[in-house]
């Protein structure tokens, strides 16, 4: 099978295509760093060409204002157009448990404009939607700095370890497309100022974290399950603990 990943060289984007690659099947690499262009179109032919399935795991650069939303919407327009170009078979993208219930945030506000165009173009799809990584805690513990302290709220969350989201993805894109949403978790259920202080311990961190309710998530303020998938989601196997032992060897 021929499988283009549009993201080749993120978080997830690298660990999938050295899955795919393992699994047996062909993969293109496509970003920015490689000459693929998702935004302005250059290279996407190219990278499309005898493709059977793509899998978008782009992400925009920004968070705030309307950078996320232009990214996204122009990036997943001319990926739609390249997939159709090419007769792709089935568009796989990653997505963010609780975007529809975040649209407040500019951030899942484009991602639901994402999801929305793939939706919309009426080719064989899958949406997976993620937890938030374990890659990324230190990121979303920063949007919460307040001079030497942390504020973060009290909302639940179930991280999860970027390597089971890709394998997720891979055993997707070799399947036949859901023309709907599935959705992959951690194992364990924190708050969020919880995450951070495990997190910031870990790293012999010693500011600390004030829980707030009012603390935003990226531009919105949590009800306590927003950020919680359904129960039909699958629940990845690596625990936090595991993964902080792992990445602090590293």
């Amino acid at each position: 099978m021929n499988i283009t990943v549009a993201g080749a060289t993120g978080v997830i984007g690298t660990r999938l295509s050295e899955n795919i690659r393992q699994s047996g099947h062909q993969v293109t690499a496509a970003s920015l760093s490689l000459g693929v262009d998702t935004i302005t179109g250059k290279g996407l032919d190219a990278a499309l060409a005898g493709t059977e399935v793509i899998i978008d795991v782009t992400n925009a650069a920004s968070f705030g204002d309307s950078a996320a939303l232009d990214f996204f919407r122009a990036s997943t327009r001319n990926l739609l157009a390249a997939a159709s170009e090419a007769g792709v078979k089935h568009y796989l993208a990653l997505s963010v448990v609780g975007t529809p219930r975040l649209v407040e945030s500019d951030y899942f506000r484009a991602k639901m404009v994402q999801e929305n165009l793939i939706r919309a173009s009426k080719r064989p799809y899958t949406i997976l939607r993620s937890t938030q990584f374990y890659e990324f805690i230190s990121g979303f513990i920063d949007t919460g700095a307040d001079g030497d302290v942390f504020r973060l709220p009290p909302a639940f969350m179930k991280p999860v370890a970027a390597g089971d989201v890709a394998a997720l993805l891979t055993e997707l894109a070799t399947g036949a497309p859901l023309d709907g949403i599935a959705e992959i978790s951690g194992p364990e259920q924190f708050g969020i100022d919880e995450i951070a202080r495990i997190y910031l311990a870990a790293n012999e961190d010693e500011r600390q974290v004030v829980t707030d309710p009012s603390a935003s998530y990226f531009g919105v303020e949590l009800t306590d399950d927003a950020l919680l998938p359904g129960a039909g989601a699958r629940v990845a196997t690596e625990k936090l603990s595991d993964w902080l032992y792992q990445s602090m060897g590293e």
